[in-house]
């Protein structure tokens, strides 16, 4: 359904039915009235700036008698608030966008709460790609920046076991608590320890030998880095490999801030570690 219509007794039901999961506004105008006309214009550019948070209906006052009639409209314009199929809220006569704005956001969603939606979505259908998880892990990565309630982190938790981004799923499920450690929690839990089995590869453990018994071997490090990053190990592989660069930029002949870039490089633009291994070196350079 568009986030703007004009209600008809065809579609009145449709738009009781969109009520129960979205905040509907309903505007009455008047065509003989023209400055009622103009508000509901007013309300359709709040609509098109807010076009994922509330769908407004508008009822057309001069041919949708019954419909004017059933909400017992006195004037025009006047805006009711629908939620769950009920009018919750509402004014009359014309307001200013920053009023009309301050009362509806009584009512609608916050922003983390579309994402977490938007992105549970994306999680429940199960012809999804590998981008739509990318588009999933952003969405929720926005939504835990804004509110890293339980939900919100355990969903961002699951994503990225999805994406074998091992370290981040277990860094998130530490910050559960108590309270909220439910089925999925322990779920997503087994998950984790399933992930990090696989990712302890024969390879890896070889080379953590191999640079436990001579530290200051720093081929042997960018081959762990490397083989870490194989198996999406990437903040231990960063870090790593930073802690050799926080002391020497050049170590090795350049060679291990090659590998630091390569594996920066690979992850993209849009990684929450790419952002935040890339401020890191830019203190050490400047």
């Amino acid at each position: 359904m568009t986030n703007v219509l004009d209600l008809t007794k065809e579609n009145i039901q449709q738009v009781v039915d969109a009520s129960m999961d979205h905040i509907v506004v309903l505007t009455f105008a008047s065509q003989q009235m023209p400055e009622s006309a103009a508000f509901t214009g007013q309300l359709e550019q709040l609509a098109a700036k807010n076009s994922d948070r509330f769908i407004l209906a508008k009822v057309d006052c001069d041919s949708q008698v019954e419909i004017a009639q059933y909400f017992q409209i006195q004037s025009v314009p006047t805006t009711l608030i629908l939620s769950k199929g009920q009018p919750v809220d509402g004014f009359s006569d014309v307001k200013p966008e920053a009023e009309v704005l301050a009362l509806l956001e009584k009512h609608l969603p916050a922003a983390w709460e579309l994402q977490l939606k938007q992105a549970q979505v994306i999680l429940a259908n199960e012809q999804r790609t590998a981008d739509d998880l990318v588009k999933a892990s952003e969405l929720l990565t926005l939504a835990h920046r804004e509110s890293p309630v339980a939900e919100v982190t355990t969903a961002l938790a699951d994503v990225s076991l999805m994406l074998n981004d091992v370290t981040r799923a277990e860094a998130l499920l530490k910050t559960i608590g108590l309270a909220d450690q439910d089925s999925y929690y322990q779920s997503l839990m087994a998950k984790l320890a399933l992930a990090k089995d696989a990712s302890d590869t024969p390879e890896i453990r070889s080379l953590q030998s191999q640079f436990d018994a001579a530290p200051d071997d720093l081929q042997v490090l960018i081959d762990l880095a490397k083989a870490m990053h194989q198996v999406q190990r990437n903040e231990e592989a960063l870090e790593l490999l930073f802690t050799v660069l926080s002391k020497d930029l050049s170590a090795l002949d350049g060679e291990v801030k090659k590998a630091f870039m390569e594996i920066l490089t690979a992850l993209g633009q849009s990684n929450s570690l790419t952002n935040q291994y890339r401020r890191r070196l830019y203190t050490l350079l400047y």
